[in-house]
């Protein structure tokens, strides 16, 4: 993992200024309106909120040889496009506990499509007086299940 200076710089800035750090993470190949759902709510439960994404490579062997459909850097371009998302970081590991670590966020946040013991980093967040939310999910939105109905 290889954190870009500007965004260690900035991260140190916002802890410094006593900023709620929101953590979120997942492929975001193909944004759709549960991504962005689930971006609005965990940017309401602190002043930053920073994504972290898969690598392509990752999300390759999460995913499949034919993923991600859009490349890691077009990913991060359109997620900081987003009103919600104020920094993105990739990483290269299949989970993001790393750079958990590595960020310390006061609030980590995932889809209810998972509960909090299931939620990598949920352990470390918690052990270090943080929080860990889910969000419901957005029913009908699915990048996976977006692929395999264009593919019929």
């Amino acid at each position: 993992m290889s954190f870009q200076l500007k965004s260690y710089k900035k991260l140190k800035e916002w802890k410094k200024s006593k900023k709620t750090i929101v953590f979120t993470n997942g492929c975001f190949d193909l944004l759709h309106k549960g991504h962005i759902d689930l971006l609005a709510v965990a940017s309401k439960y602190g002043d930053k909120l920073i994504v972290g994404i898969n690598s392509d490579e990752s999300v390759k062997k999460l995913k499949g040889e034919d993923r991600p459909v859009e490349n890691q850097k077009t990913r991060k371009k359109n997620l900081l496009k987003i009103k919600y998302v104020d920094d993105v970081y990739v990483f290269e590991e299949s989970t993001p506990l790393n750079i958990i670590k590595s960020i310390c966020p006061d609030v980590l946040v995932k889809g209810a499509d998972y509960t909090v013991p299931e939620i990598v980093g949920s352990k470390f967040v918690l052990s270090n007086g943080g929080k860990v939310r889910t969000v419901p999910l957005t029913p009908g939105f699915s990048t996976t299940k977006s692929i395999e109905k264009m593919a019929k």
